[in-house]
């Protein structure tokens, strides 16, 4: 069995606690109610460094004020240039791509163009302010940056009902009953989450219903997952099963949505023998649940499974976002010790390197990190609402901001889809394995520099010798493709790179069909030189549809003449099957 070797950073839930540092763990998970999770200390230390800095830069004032005023000059020639020929004011600044705030024919009439460029250019100052002050560390200059940006999406414009053209356009044409049913859907779903209910709209989404119902049977369970082995859907399957390692942040069946848009039915579909994992969502008995405990318990359990039911040799193992992760450490640690059953290995979104691991960093230092292992402390888990709290942050326009005028001030329901449904069952994170996992994977990033251990000993990427087939998204906000790339760095063994549009999740979902998809796609072989990223998007061509159909033909390639289906568990070998998909643990709330 392969084990992580216990860290001393990490208190067991065994360890005495003293009445002073019960005292220090308790006032923390209180603050925390309050801060979002967030330590108040590490965000003042960041405030301190930027402040600090720049109070001692009089050089960097003296360019603050500098385009301060030329900000002031171009927004007030605009300002008179729309009060007298509105249709001839050339913009003073033009939004992000991303931003779509302003994006209506409807702010370009007066007095609402002068209110957006105002906000605009008050953004462009305060970017300008938070960034290059020469002395601060990276990640509080982020940091910093990160929360005056928030704070002034706060007062946005577009935010107001009374600064709003397109809400103030509603209410005139509605005679405010927009308003009315706002404060009504504002009602519900407060209502709905301080009562524990799913948001409106999700009523048609069901799991074992409309979702997750690709026909399959439980094969296998123990304290941390089921394993289910899904129905052959051809005559003949290939020898080798594929293993999907789904991350337990969320419930596995992303991967098997829908029946039109589940990657578990294409691959199927496609002659693939596959088995799925799906986590147990871990309660305050679970503690001390660690990174080793869903190694062996996870994936080795899972593969063992796979392997005598099936008969095979060889597995393909597909691992997505933080199952991805797992997954790669423990081929590492299998390639270290001589277990060749991995025939390939597939990463969706999947990090390695975490020197350049998003905005997620925002969040991860020493500081933080002591302050959210006391706030898990005080319930042996990192709740669910704290987690998606977090990621909402990381995009507040497009899923807070953007929520509450389309909501509460258009007074329009955003009609809901199975993804949304997914996103909205989540699940808990284990105090131990959660702190293990920042600690080592993102703060200290052991797992590139050879620093990560399994049994006794590190383990090192680059002893995996089986073919990777490594996919990234172009607006990954959660695993940034630059750095879902590093892989290439770490590996020695042929590298198939897939880059393809969307997000971490809707980049993810892209089934056959699916309209304005497109990717792109190469292979480096071992021997090969390395490509930076830059260079490797400028010389691999864009090819439109889904990146699914090349991870089907690449898996193919890779696989033995195909052959009679197994059978769905075997009970002489310890693997009856208990029921049918999609089993217990995906309804545990």
């Amino acid at each position: 069995m392969l084990t992580t070797r216990p860290e001393p950073e990490v208190e067991p839930a065994c360890a005495h606690t003293t009445i002073e540092q019960a005292l220090d763990k308790g006032l923390k998970a209180t603050q925390a109610k309050f801060t979002g999770g967030l330590s108040p200390i590490a965000l003042a230390a960041a405030y301190a460094d930027w402040a600090l800095h720049l109070s001692s830069a009089p050089g960097k004032q003296l360019e603050l004020i500098e385009k301060g005023g030329k900000q002031a000059s171009r927004f007030a020639n605009y300002a008179s240039t729309c009060a007298r020929t509105p249709d001839s004011a050339a913009q003073c600044i033009t939004p992000q791509p991303q931003d779509k705030r302003f994006a209506s024919d409807a702010w370009q009439k007066w007095p609402f163009n002068a209110m957006s460029q105002a906000f605009l250019l008050q953004q462009q100052w305060w970017h300008n302010a938070t960034t290059g002050v020469k002395g601060v560390t990276p990640q509080h200059e982020n940091a910093v940056t990160f929360g005056v940006r928030q704070m002034l999406d706060v007062f946005s414009p577009s935010n107001s009902p009374l600064t709003n053209p397109e809400v103030l356009a509603k209410t005139f044409s509605e005679g405010g009953l927009n308003l009315v049913r706002g404060w009504q859907n504002f009602i519900e779903d407060t209502t709905r989450v301080n009562s524990g209910q799913r948001p409106v709209g999700l009523e048609a989404f069901e799991v074992g219903k409309t979702l997750a119902t690709t026909p399959g049977k439980v094969v296998y369970r123990n304290r941390l997952i089921e394993l289910i082995q899904y129905a052959p859907a051809t005559d003949k399957v290939h020898p080798e099963p594929i293993l999907i390692v789904p991350a337990w942040i969320m419930k596995y069946y992303i991967l098997d949505l829908s029946e039109q848009n589940s990657l578990v039915r294409f691959l199927t579909a496609q002659g693939f023998t596959v088995f799925m994992i799906s986590w147990r969502n871990p309660d305050a008995s679970d503690r001390d649940m660690g990174m080793d405990s869903y190694l062996s318990l996870g994936v080795m359990d899972a593969l063992d499974a796979a392997t005598a039911i099936t008969g095979a040799k060889h597995v393909h193992a597909l691992g997505y976002c933080l199952g991805g992760t797992l997954l790669s450490i423990a081929a590492a640690a299998m390639a270290r010790d001589g277990d060749t059953r991995l025939k390939t290995l597939t990463f969706l979104a999947t990090q390695t390197d975490f020197t350049e691991a998003g905005e997620l960093m925002l969040f991860i230092n020493d500081s933080q990190l002591a302050y959210l292992e006391d706030v898990m402390w005080d319930k042996g888990y990192l709740d669910t609402k704290q987690m998606s709290g977090a990621f909402q942050l990381l995009r507040s326009n497009d899923l807070i901001w953007s929520r509450v005028i389309h909501e509460y001030l258009m007074g329009e329901r955003t009609p809901q889809n199975d993804l949304m449904a997914w996103n909205a069952d989540g699940t808990r994170m284990p105090y131990r394995m959660h702190s293990e996992y920042l600690r080592h994977l993102f703060l200290k990033n052991d797992l590139a520099e050879g620093r990560y251990h399994v049994g006794d000993r590190p383990v090192a990427l680059a002893d995996i010798r089986a073919p990777v087939f490594l996919v990234g998204t172009e607006r990954d906000h959660v695993a940034p493709w630059h750095s879902v790339y590093k892989f290439n760095l770490l590996s020695d063994t042929d590298v198939t790179f897939l880059l393809t549009s969307g997000g971490h999740n809707a980049g993810i979902i892209s089934e056959p069909g699916h309209p304005h998809r497109h990717f792109r796609m190469h292979t480096k072989t071992k021997d090969a030189p390395y490509v930076d990223p830059e260079r490797w998007v400028a010389q691999t061509p864009q090819v439109d549809g889904s990146w699914w159909t090349a991870l089907a033909e690449w898996l193919g390639k890779q696989s033995g003449t195909p052959m009679a289906p197994p059978p769905l568990g075997d009970a002489q070998k310890g693997y009856a099957p208990l029921e049918d998909a999609p089993g217990t643990y995906i309804y545990q709330e």
